[in-house]
């Protein structure tokens, strides 16, 4: 049973262990990474007010804004891209240009703005545009395989080795015009899926953030880059590729990246930038109505709004953010912002490739680490501090983990943080109830313990006051019983010492049940003799009666052991009870590392003599006065008038207890 108990509450722990760790990373630390992002990596960018950047300048935006759409009103027409690209073509001269766009249909009121736009894309041989994979099948297979076939052959990646065996997400390609697809020299994907590190589990948990960036995609056993990586392949001669199980590597140009793999994506985190003042962006960026008049002031022979040079070698990126008007809305969540132009992320994950700036993730094993270490800690801590110690350790060890991890983030390097905390904090509260139950069972086994050597009662009040124990107590009236075996010294030397123990052991056994049942105490057993207090610490008014039925009925209890003991060729005994009822002084003496809980007083000491009395008067129990007064009506007595009594000046009454009946 406790094998099948111990098994069971060892699973229920693993469970919850498991459930912990994947909730706090599913759903906890998203959010936390998000917010280390925007408030401890982007603080590290210094803001250059001369080229108005935080870090990098060489990656630009020309969006169709708001601005744009009051002077040339939505539906935006072909010609005016015509215009944008124009400018670019004839008079700017870019590293490369991004189309942050995909082309599906064709303009029948005006196919001669679509002619004009062909032609126009057709000259511009580093101009990249956007084509978008689908995780939905085509409508018409037949359709969408001869296209899959096409485009294939045209935009895949040739120069790529490829030792891994890579994620296949997508089923389907957005469907181009052949006017369009013939004129494109260069494709990117602008596909994006939102979710974490973890292979997008995530999203199905309702998290729809675009933390990471899919630089090679596999469609259907072909590898095709995003516009990001096409930027880059265009910028450098296109370089050949190869990807393994951690890189995408470029030998020739002596660079990779490593990537996560995922059970659908081959991904990279994108390490954001601040954004600019006064802005939606993180890159600088200029409205497109702007470059469209710029382009007619240059034709016009007249002074442009934007002087071309500014784009020299620089990575553009063209695209469309207007937050009235339809179609024009691109914007996504991203951990630094709730509204974040589509544009610009893909602008970042440009500028992340260029400049080799990308978040290091560290690996799976290291975060195992630290959290096994961290839940080590704090378990330590708890098993062998104190509750205040341990909960200061317990804080530090999540203080430790807070600043490590965001001195990562501030570095650039992913930890996870909120998942080990989450751990920890699942050990505390589980090293917690372990302790509470150890000691609940170990209070149990003192309690038991200090039963067999004190009074119940005492052990209760001594409980009670754990934390204000100390020397002291107070003044009491109570009623003191004395009790002795008769002879028992000679008695002794005819037995063994076993013999003497057992008898003893079952005398006092039989005496105790007694003593508690008329609300007495044991305060201590003196050899063979019994001290008991009646009335302190259990509240009786009528103590002294209790004592004298109590002492009447040990006589009783007596008579009937030695009944006992005589058939079992035992030695009988006699005892000598002695009853004084009066003040004392009840509490613990002794020094402050060891105490007992006593009563000491004149009381105390006439019923030890008066115990010893029997002996000279052949009785078996003597009480005195105080108390014949508080119990004749319970006692028929014999009286001994004037008693010298040792330590007394005047002689005293007492009496001797011949029968107790019930009060009349």
């Amino acid at each position: 049973m406790n094998r099948l108990r111990f098994a069971f509450f060892t699973a229920l722990i693993v469970i919850t262990l498991c459930l912990t760790a994947v909730f706090s990373f599913l759903i906890l630390e998203p959010k936390v990474y998000d917010y280390m992002l925007q408030h401890v990596l982007t603080e590290r960018l210094p803001f250059d007010t001369n080229k108005n950047v935080y870090g990098h300048d060489d990656v630009v935006l020309v969006m169709i804004d708001d601005k744009s759409i009051e002077k040339y009103r939505w539906p935006w027409k072909r010609d005016l891209n015509n215009k944008v690209l124009g400018y670019f073509k004839d008079y700017a001269k870019p590293k490369v240009l991004v189309h942050d766009s995909i082309f599906i249909t064709l303009d029948t009121d005006n196919p001669v703005s679509d002619k004009k736009y062909f032609e126009t894309i057709g000259q511009i041989q580093n101009l990249i545009e956007g084509v978008m994979f689908s995780t939905t099948s085509y409508v018409d297979e037949k359709q969408g395989e001869l296209y899959d076939k096409k485009f294939t052959k045209k935009f895949s990646i040739q120069n790529i080795d490829i030792n891994t065996e890579m994620p296949n997400l997508y089923s389907s390609i957005l469907i181009s015009p052949d006017e369009y697809f013939n004129k494109v020299s260069n494709i990117g994907s602008i596909t994006m899926i939102s979710g974490f590190l973890d292979g997008h589990w995530s999203i199905y948990l309702g998290d729809e953030t675009y933390r990471t960036h899919e630089y090679l995609i596999n469609y259907k056993g072909a590898v095709f880059p995003s516009l990001a990586m096409k930027s880059f392949l265009c910028a450098n001669n296109n370089p050949k590729i190869v990807i393994d199980d951690k890189y995408i590597s470029f030998p020739e140009l002596d660079y990779k990246i490593r990537y996560i793999k995922t059970p659908f994506q081959t991904i990279v985190p994108i390490k954001f930038y601040k954004r600019l003042p006064d802005s939606d962006y993180t890159h600088k960026s200029y409205s497109a109505v702007d470059i469209m008049d710029s382009y007619d002031n240059i034709r016009a022979g007249k002074k442009p709004i934007i002087n071309p040079e500014e784009f020299k070698d620089k990575i553009v990126i063209y695209g469309a953010n207007v937050t009235v008007g339809n179609g024009l809305n691109d914007n996504k969540k991203s951990p630094i912002a709730i509204y974040h132009p589509g544009a610009d992320i893909q602008a970042t994950s440009i500028d992340n490739i260029f400049h080799n700036d990308f978040l290091k993730v560290l690996p799976l094993w290291v975060n195992i680490l630290i959290s096994l270490i961290a839940m080590s800690c704090v378990f330590f801590a708890i098993k062998t501090h104190n509750l205040i110690k341990s909960i200061n350790y317990s804080i530090l060890v999540l203080l430790i983990l807070i600043l490590g991890a965001s001195i990562c983030y501030y570095n650039g390097i992913v930890l996870a943080l909120i998942t080990p905390i989450a751990l920890c904090l699942y050990t505390i509260m589980l090293t917690y109830i372990n302790r509470y139950i150890i000691e609940e069972k170990n209070r149990r086994k003192v309690t038991n313990a200090l039963g067999r050597y004190m009074s119940e009662d005492v052990m209760k009040k001594v409980i009670q006051n754990i934390d204000n124990l100390g020397l002291g107590g107070k003044k009491a009236t109570v009623t003191v019983l004395f009790s002795d075996i008769r002879g028992f010294t000679s008695l002794s030397e005819n037995l063994t010492a076993q013999d003497v123990s057992q008898l003893l052991n079952e005398y006092f056994s039989q005496m105790e049940p007694i003593v508690s049942k008329y609300n007495g105490i044991i305060n201590k057993f003196i050899g063979d003799a019994i001290m008991a207090v009646f009335g302190e610490p259990i509240q009786d008014e009528n103590h002294a009666e209790n004592a004298v039925k109590c002492g009447y009925e040990m006589l009783k209890k007596v008579e009937e052991l030695n009944n006992t003991w005589q058939k079992e060729g035992k030695y009988p005994i006699k005892i000598g009870i002695g009853i004084n009822t009066g003040e004392v002084f009840i509490g613990n003496i002794g020094s402050e590392k060891r105490m007992e809980y006593t009563v000491i007083g004149d009381t105390v000491n006439l019923a030890s003599r008066l115990e010893s009395y029997n002996k000279i008067y052949k009785t078996q129990m003597l009480i005195s006065s105080e108390t014949y007064e508080k119990a004749k009506n319970i006692a028929d007595v014999n009286k001994f008038s004037d008693v010298e009594i040792r330590g007394k000046i005047q002689k005293i009454d007492i009496y001797e207890v011949k029968d107790v009946f019930e009060k009349k």
